[in-house]
């Protein structure tokens, strides 16, 4: 999905090459690799080409940009399926971790019944921290967004970033065709090992689904469980960190996280983590997240 987080292609690349070789032989069912989801982000080594393909993604009769017509291609392929494993990296230092879907429910932003086969796979992947939360955390982000943009004069309505769905990515969009789908976060963006993180959770996706014939990993509880609560944005291009946070430092609460350009501190609301810091972030962007422990995945 992001140019410059390489472990996916990398993992990927490995994995079809062993298909071709025949050293590994799918048993059942069909699989799709797509090593390179957005060519032109991938050519440029940068997380996107035009705009990033992973927000407002959904298919569209008006294509404006580069990832619109990526998105119309992708979306059906998405739809033709029954699951999804996207393989990322992040530009913090950091352990990787997977993004879990909402838990079960009929609400109207993120409706969905496949919570158990999320979970039963996320406890495969060979990493040790669990997080979910995204779509909900993401939507309150936008909607303060949207209200600072009419305090300040700006009511752009063709502004993605002030769309009420501008979270949603390709698990999202998954979930919406009524697939399952996880995003394993497999570490930081050059660290060597992440290409090995995302190849062995696929070929451990690939086992438990039952496509290949080879045991299905045993699950395994995660050390750590978290939800992300709240997403914070850059106002101003020179707001700036106290310090170079990781993503999954541990915060306390009131605990200075960042300084606005105007002088004013950014605290931590609550005993918690901090998560995607992104201290060279735009004006109108996500800064960071919050995430506060779940005994969800107990």
């Amino acid at each position: 999905m992001h140019g410059n987080e390489v472990c996916g292609t990398r993992a990927l690349e490995r994995l079809a090459a062993e298909l071709d070789a025949g050293t590994l032989r799918l048993v059942r069912g069909a699989l799709t690799l797509v090593p390179v989801c957005n060519p032109l982000a991938w050519q440029r080594g940068r997380r996107e080409g035009e705009r990033n393909l992973n927000r407002a993604l959904a298919p569209t009769d008006t294509p404006r940009q580069y990832e619109d017509h990526v998105a119309n291609w992708l979306c059906p392929l998405l739809a033709a399926h029954d699951g999804l494993l996207d393989l990322h990296s992040f530009q913090a230092q950091g352990r990787p971790f997977a993004m879990v879907g909402p838990r079960d429910n009929d609400g109207p932003l993120e409706p969905f019944a496949q919570a158990a086969r999320e979970e039963a796979l996320a406890r495969r992947l060979g990493v040790d921290r669990l997080v979910d939360g995204w779509l909900a955390t993401y939507a309150r982000g936008v909607e303060r967004r949207r209200a600072a943009a009419v305090a300040e004069g700006r009511q752009d309505p063709a502004a993605l970033d002030l769309h009420p769905r501008y979270g949603v990515g390709t698990t999202e969009y998954m979930r919406s065709r009524g697939g399952w789908a996880l995003t394993l976060e497999c570490g930081q963006h050059d660290d060597p090992a992440a290409p090995e993180v995302a190849y062995r959770a696929v070929r451990r996706t690939l086992a438990h689904l039952g496509l290949v014939d080879e045991p299905d990993p045993a699950p395994a509880a995660p050390a750590e469980a978290l939800s992300l609560s709240e997403v914070v944005d850059k106002r101003h291009a020179d707001d700036r960190f106290v310090r170079e946070w990781t993503s999954f430092d541990r915060l306390r609460a009131g605990e200075p996280i960042g300084v606005r350009e105007d002088g004013e501190t950014v605290h931590a609301p609550d005993d918690g983590w901090i998560v995607f810091p992104n201290a060279r972030a735009a004006a109108r962007s996500e800064w960071f997240y919050f995430a506060r422990a779940t005994t969800r995945f107990a």
